[in-house]
């Protein structure tokens, strides 16, 4: 039985939680104090709550960050620096260059593991990147209860749209800077394509529809491809879609299943 740490306790977390694979026990939960006693009252004191991972009185076999960029930021090195596995949902932390090249300067023994989250894929895209890559663009498609509270509402007014409109057009950094709840995938593409600053991101709002729609574009030597998804969101959390709750349950699947990464 191979053990778990799960970073967060929210939607995301709770879905990851109601979907563990066989093989693999939760074990610690890194959360706010508040929510400690409904932890060790559900899970009748098999799972312990940390304020810090750091406190935990084993090596995990598996660090799993389903709450923020902030959250990866905080607890990134100190694990990585313990030779743990960390695998990370919100891949926009990286687009904090000072925070990345901390990381990659930073000597450890730790495996770091960006998850594709809720696009598919990234396979060709990072086959792609062994050639030229002329232009990756991509571009995000959500209801305005997707971008509802939150930092959208500076760029354009989520109750007066009544048809599709790009509110934001920038680089992959930019996007996940500014919109660390919704635009990790733009972050992701970047780390699997051409970069943070040469990644071409549209976000857009569209009173429209009920999903969360990802387009990935790619032109290069090897020519010319297009992905789209279209994702249900989380019921409890639209900002984020089930697909991306769905990959952290993979990596943990993966884990139990084998020694190592593959």
């Amino acid at each position: 039985m191979k053990t778990l740490m799960l970073i967060g306790y929210g939607a995301m977390a709770n879905e990851v939680i109601n979907r563990l694979p066989a093989g693999i026990e939760l074990r610690w939960v890194v959360a706010r104090e508040p929510h400690h006693n409904e932890i060790k009252q559900r899970f009748n004191n098999r799972v312990t709550p940390l304020i810090c991972p750091s406190q935990a009185d084993q090596k995990p076999d598996l660090v799993l960050e389903c709450a923020s960029q902030q959250a990866v930021k905080q607890y990134a090195a100190m694990i990585l620096e313990k030779g743990w596995t960390f695998a990370v949902i919100s891949t926009g932390a990286l687009a904090d260059a000072q925070f990345a090249d901390s990381l990659n300067q930073h000597s450890h023994q730790g495996t770091f593991i960006p998850l594709s989250g809720a696009v598919a894929g990234l396979d060709g895209l990072r086959c792609a990147k062994q050639a030229n890559i002329n232009q990756v663009t991509y571009l995000s498609r959500k209801s305005p209860a997707s971008w509802r509270n939150g930092p959208a509402e500076q760029y354009i007014d989520l109750n007066s749209v009544t048809e599709p409109t790009v509110f934001f057009r920038g680089s992959a950094r930019d996007a996940a800077l500014k919109f660390p709840a919704n635009a990790n995938v733009a972050a992701t593409v970047a780390l699997y394509g051409v970069g943070m600053d040469q990644t071409k991101v549209e976000l857009m709002v569209d009173p429209t529809t009920s999903k969360n729609s990802h387009h990935i574009d790619v032109t290069g030597d090897f020519g010319h491809f297009s992905i789209e998804l279209n994702g249900n969101p989380l019921p409890s959390n639209p900002k984020t879609s089930l697909l991306s709750a769905l990959s952290a349950v993979e990596i943990c699947q993966r884990i139990a299943q084998h020694d190592a990464i593959i």
